[in-house]
């Protein structure tokens, strides 16, 4: 099975941030201008957390709080799990179902070098066994 490195390699891998003072609603507007799930919370270059969708679900809606007005800082997940890159799949999916998670900050020699998803991973693992059925299926043929 592979590594997180390998989904690194394979992705497009900008880092989506936002700055803890950012409005909830300006880190939402960015997650649907660029399609994705979560973004990493950095602080004058240092990281400091993350911002979901499930936190906004739970900590804005739920709490009866205006996206307009509340600043990331006061929902973001703060020291969430995150991997490094010579992790395999099953430890982040491991890690990921322990502690009901989607999204893994990924360091590497205590820098932030990425962001990997649960959806990362199954397109992964779907491409990786496509690539062995077709090797096998023109083993059998002979092609």
């Amino acid at each position: 099975m592979g590594t997180v490195r390998n989904i690194l390699q394979q992705k497009e891998n900008k880092i989506f941030s936002v700055n803890p003072n950012d409005t909830v609603f300006s880190a939402l507007e960015k997650m649907v201008e660029n399609n994705i799930g979560a973004l990493l919370v950095v602080d004058e270059g240092k990281f400091v957390g993350i911002f979901t969708e499930r936190d906004y679900a739970r900590k804005v809606i739920l709490k009866g709080k205006a996206s307009k007005e509340t600043q990331i800082k006061e929902i973001m997940s703060e020291r969430p799990p995150s991997v490094n890159p010579d992790n395999t799949m099953e430890e982040c999916m491991a890690l990921m179902t322990t502690k009901y998670i989607r999204h893994l900050p990924v360091f590497e020699n205590g820098e932030l070098v990425g962001l990997i998803s649960i959806g990362d991973i199954v397109k992964y693992i779907i491409d990786e066994q496509k690539f062995i059925i077709e090797n096998l299926e023109h083993y059998i043929s002979g092609t």
